[in-house]
């Protein structure tokens, strides 16, 4: 785990004494440092960027107004992260568990096109780690995932599988590296009822992930193959070549649409929609490479001729196998590129 001292140092402390005074500024100046790392473990927990957001403020809100009570016998660093897992919590039992479209039905016939999209809030989302600072690495020793594994799809999509309290001890001991203690305590249980609860977490998150996380995946590839392989996708659905597309694909391929609750299974499946769908020939594309969820990704924006400009359409999230793509997760939220850092349009 990154430095944090129980005891604070002479500037922290000035600051904790000052924001127990009602100080603003110097509690966002104490805050400010844990607010990333905060919006990550809300978001594990949640598998939703707005339910992070959401969650974070009503913490640090509780964390304002709980200011005085803050004793200091453990660091800020643990007690916000108690207030905001125990936020998490809330929010879990006030809506329902957030879901990839595989987790959600069989898959489609291709020749039937797409269902239309589910108007309710449960599908898992894509992560702005990139924009929003998330750091490589471990988050410290005993940790088991490392932080950009622990926001890949497929995690999150497993952590959802979880009960709440599960996910909550799965998360705060395996990403995070705090002790069988810290998280007893964060979640007024005991370190008996932690280790069992992890046990069982760790059984399920590991039936369902695959053997290789993409951070491996990606290590493995090195820069120079993973620059050429973004490179050809850019190129294949700008030049809305399928084959090229197709080529590229793992023979047991799969891609979805989130809010779309279709998706498709196989090789021949995804290649038979894109031929009749987005590669038909009727339409044109732009890609921009972007990072979203520890995995590579681009933002698709799709030709406006009324505007004259390319306008969002998705962002879509790359899951490889090796060098193959396995996964298409195509998130058809055009609202959410600002959280990207992209645009709203582009120039042809």
């Amino acid at each position: 785990m990154r430095p944090d001292p129980t005891t604070p140092t002479a500037n922290d402390a000035e600051l904790l004494d000052a924001a127990r005074r009602g100080d603003e500024h110097a509690y966002e100046q104490l805050v400010g440092g844990h607010r990333a790392e905060l919006h990550a473990h809300c978001y594990r927990m949640l598998g939703s960027v707005p339910d992070a957001e959401d969650a974070l403020q009503e913490a640090l809100l509780g964390a304002w107004r709980g200011l005085p009570r803050f004793e200091g016998r453990s660091s800020l660093r643990s007690w916000l992260y108690t207030i905001a897992t125990n936020a998490c919590l809330k929010a879990i039992e006030r809506r329902p568990k957030r879901v990839l479209p595989i987790d959600y039905g069989p898959a489609a016939d291709p020749h039937d096109g797409p269902a239309e999209p589910l108007l309710e809030s449960v599908w898992v989302e894509p992560y702005p780690d990139a924009k929003l600072g998330l750091e490589d690495g471990f988050a410290g020793p005993e940790a088991r995932y490392e932080q950009r594994e622990s926001v890949e799809l497929a995690f999150i999509a497993a952590l959802q599988h979880l009960p709440a309290r599960q996910r909550a001890v799965l998360i705060l001991r395996e990403v995070l590296g705090f002790s069988a203690r810290e998280v007893a305590e964060a979640l007024a249980t005991t370190s008996v009822s932690v280790d069992s609860a992890l046990q069982r977490a760790r059984k399920t998150v590991d039936e369902r992930l695959p053997e290789q996380s993409q951070q491996a995946t990606l290590r493995s590839l090195g820069d120079v193959a993973l620059r050429e392989l973004v490179g050809r996708y850019v190129d294949a659905w700008e030049q809305g070549d399928v084959d090229a597309v197709v080529a590229m694909l793992a023979e047991d391929a799969v891609l979805a649409m989130p809010p779309i609750p279709t998706w498709y299974g196989g090789r021949e499946a995804v290649a038979a929609f894109l031929r009749s769908r987005p590669l038909a020939g009727r339409r044109r594309w732009r890609l921009v490479p972007v990072s979203a969820s520890g995995q590579v990704a681009f933002g698709h924006y799709i030709w406006d001729g009324t505007r004259e400009t390319f306008k969002a359409h998705g962002v879509n999230v790359l899951t490889l196998h090796g060098a193959r793509i396995a996964e298409i997760t195509a998130f058809l939220t055009p609202e959410t590129f600002g959280r990207f850092g992209l645009p709203g349009e582009i120039q042809g």
